[in-house]
């Protein structure tokens, strides 16, 4: 079943559970020594897949990020929230493997040949769905290209078990920032929560100047990027919920809300007490996109 009938074939969920209810069921799980941080990260463009660590610095710091993070915790699983899993309603993936999926298209027969494999973590995903009733089960999905690209070299060795969560195309920046509130307890249980899309990311403008073989900015990225950086920085977290309205920029920089209400998700997830590093503010290897990825915690 490919996404959009994936996302068609879904009925209108109930609304979400509480705090307290995550509590209640997370409680017999034991508390981790160290809590573990969050991410909000760019997954890369597709044309990018082939390259080598080498050949892509952002690559090079997914994997840099991966050692320290092995380092310092116990990742007992990762939480992926990727702009490539829309649905209406929230679902949860309980699936104990994860299919590969390659939902992009008309690439040369090489980049369907990169493989990664990782198990999926049942027994965590199924605490999402105890902990906030109106997401659904299924095991109808896998790990699609905002996923596997940048976990294989997160975790290339495929070693921690990881599952996706899914984001409701139809529902509020609110509804978003909210749900990360609720899964914030999963932070203390091991689980890694990635919030995976691009702070700027319009592909029809992108499209524009690709077709005319140019690569570079059109100027105004840079612009929203400082802005933006600067609310995460401040912790305006309103501002960022209504991106839409908050900048003059803003329904530029995201015309579609699946790239963007992933960090919205991660910054549900923050205390007031996390710190806030960037691992990669690169300039983005496309016009009319970011690769601006952060830590939050740790």
């Amino acid at each position: 079943m490919d996404r959009k009938s994936f996302i068609r074939s879904i009925a209108t969920l109930t609304a979400m559970g509480t705090l307290s209810s995550l509590e209640s069921c997370l409680n017999h799980l034991p508390v981790q020594s160290k809590r573990m941080p969050v991410l909000f990260t760019s997954h890369g463009n597709p044309m990018d897949i082939p390259l080598s660590r080498d050949e892509r610095p952002f690559w090079k710091s997914l994997f840099d990020l991966g050692q320290k993070l092995k380092t310092d915790y116990d990742v007992k699983a990762a939480l992926v929230i990727s702009a490539h899993w829309c649905t209406k309603g929230t679902f949860v993936n309980t699936s104990p493997e994860q299919k590969q999926i390659y939902d992009y298209y008309g690439f040369p027969e090489e980049y369907y040949k990169v493989v990664y494999t990782a198990h999926g973590s049942p027994d965590t995903a199924k605490l999402v769905k105890e902990a906030v009733p109106a997401v659904t089960e299924t095991t109808d999905w896998g790990l699609d290209h905002g996923a596997w690209p940048m976990l294989m070299h997160l975790f290339p060795d495929g070693d921690v078990p990881v599952f996706q969560l899914s984001i409701d195309y139809y529902n509020t920046p609110q509804y978003h920032y909210d749900l990360g509130v609720q899964l914030k307890r999963l932070r203390d249980k091991g689980v890694l929560i990635i919030g995976s899309g691009s702070l700027i990311h319009n592909l029809q403008l992108a499209g524009k100047k690709m077709m005319a073989g140019d690569m570079t900015p059109y100027g105004w990225e840079s612009e929203y990027d400082a802005w933006i950086k600067t609310q995460i920085d401040e912790r305006n977290v309103e501002n960022i919920i209504n991106y839409q309205t908050s900048h003059i920029l803003g329904t530029m920089a995201a015309p579609t809300p699946d790239h963007f209400v992933p960090v919205l998700y991660s910054l549900g997830l923050m205390d007031n007490a996390d710190s806030i590093g960037y691992f990669y503010e690169g300039e983005p290897s496309l016009p009319a996109f970011s690769e601006r990825s952060f830590v939050i915690g740790g």
